[in-house]
């Protein structure tokens, strides 16, 4: 199967809100790549060209697309080239093929994410880390939304949460984190479920911690269901946002009840832990 991406040229103001719409309706992360593009994926020509055809109508064809086939890549290599072993405080990320995975200590990941978001080394998903290994005490049930390879569901275990689940739309990125988990043996306290976090998360609470490392618009939009998820005056740790995007979304928590108890920045990418109600 040859993938395709689609780029989208629209007015820097409908963005944001063109980005959370890709995102709903392709089940994939969205590029951007500068202020006014945004790249789309889909698996194969005809999802394609199903895709241009939907943007068409949702945006009355005011903006401009190109689809283009993907270089065939096997990027479960290519992931590979040059990476090393990542410390974050006391976590290590170790991909799984250098010689210190053979041998991983008590707070030590070992990863491969293949195909999936999650390698530890994006700055967002750093943030995230971080925050974790700040806030997580022992025995919390965690949620994480959009997990991807697994990394923060697999770290909050390594943790000390006695259970962690993982939410994601991507069943080949579920198959990824259960092999992620694993690896790490601990695949009985940490399991992943494709779905909705919007209908999901609030059906495996109540929680002592949720992760939520994706959009903005995203967090915002979730901001309603991760408070029913979590035990009242526990933790949403929320990543995935620009440091730009910093000011806004702190008064979008301020408006939902949210109380800012910690922040974190890593590369221009903001992450912060907010109190729930």
């Amino acid at each position: 199967m040859t993938w395709w991406s689609v780029e989208v040229w629209a007015p820097a103001r409908h963005k944001e809100r063109l980005g959370a719409w890709l995102v709903n309706r392709t089940g994939q992360a969205v590029e951007e790549r500068d202020e006014s593009t945004l790249v789309a994926f889909a698996s194969g020509s005809e999802a394609a060209q199903h895709l241009v055809d939907d943007i068409g109508r949702e945006t009355e064809g005011r903006v401009r697309t190109d689809p283009r086939p993907i270089e065939s890549v096997d990027w479960s290599l290519r992931w590979r080239d040059g990476l090393g072993v990542r410390r974050l405080n006391e976590l290590s990320i170790i991909p799984s093929w250098l010689p210190e995975a053979t041998t991983p200590g008590p707070y030590d990941v070992v990863l491969d994410p293949e195909t999936a978001f999650g390698s530890g080394e994006h700055g967002s998903t750093r943030v995230a880390l971080t925050l974790t290994a700040r806030l997580l005490r022992k025995d919390d049930v965690v949620l994480d939304l959009g997990s991807g390879s697994g990394i923060l569901a697999i770290a909050a275990a390594k943790l000390g949460a006695s259970r962690a689940w993982g939410i994601e739309l991507d069943q080949e990125a579920i198959a990824v984190a259960e092999r992620n988990a694993a690896r790490n043996q601990v695949d009985r306290r940490v399991a992943f479920l494709q779905g909705d976090a919007a209908a999901l998360a609030p059906l495996l609470g109540p929680a002592d911690l949720v992760l939520s490392n994706i959009l903005r618009v995203e967090n915002a939009r979730l901001l309603p269901v991760i408070s029913r998820a979590l035990k009242p005056q526990s933790i949403g740790i929320f990543s995935g946002m620009e440091v730009a995007e910093a000011e806004e979304f702190r008064q979008t928590l301020d408006l939902r009840g949210f109380i800012v108890i910690e922040e974190a920045i890593d590369s221009a990418w903001w992450g912060v832990a907010a109190r729930c109600p």
